[in-house]
């Protein structure tokens, strides 16, 4: 339990010093989620489930809810009020417990997390590279 509340703690003071850098370089909200609705402008044309995959963690990007766009930092790094399960995932991943998968829109080359932010949060912490997804694909838009 130790670890895990020490590696929560890491990410929460990255947390704090991307958000001080942000604002003395005067970058104000650069270090937000993205969110799909945002980065997407009008609705999406077609819908088609891939299935499940390997995602590139590099690959994701944002979130489908605008609130965890507010709740998460631009690394997926959770608010203090998500330590309790911040930590129980990260113990349980340590533990060699695999995580469930997350469930993702694919856009392109970029990935939007719909269910499963927390772990996202925690695979980044723990250096992984990819993590489990049901994906669904998004093709064109329509106005």
């Amino acid at each position: 339990m130790v670890d895990a509340g020490t590696a929560f703690s890491r990410s929460q003071w990255r947390r704090r010093r991307a958000r001080a850098t942000d604002w003395l370089l005067r970058r104000p909200g650069t270090g937000r989620l993205a969110t799909l609705e945002h980065d997407l402008g009008a609705a999406p044309a077609g819908r088609r489930r891939s299935g499940l995959r390997a995602v590139p963690l590099d690959s994701i990007v944002g979130t489908v809810e605008t609130a965890k766009a507010r709740r998460f930092d631009g690394s997926f790094r959770p608010p203090a009020s998500s330590r309790r399960r911040w930590e129980g995932l990260w113990l349980a991943a340590r533990r060699g417990c695999h995580l469930p998968p997350i469930s993702v829109y694919r856009l392109g080359d970029s990935h939007y997390v719909e269910d499963g932010h927390h772990r996202v949060s925690v695979a980044r912490a723990l250096g992984m590279a990819a993590i489990d997804a049901e994906v669904t694909e998004l093709s064109g838009t329509s106005l």
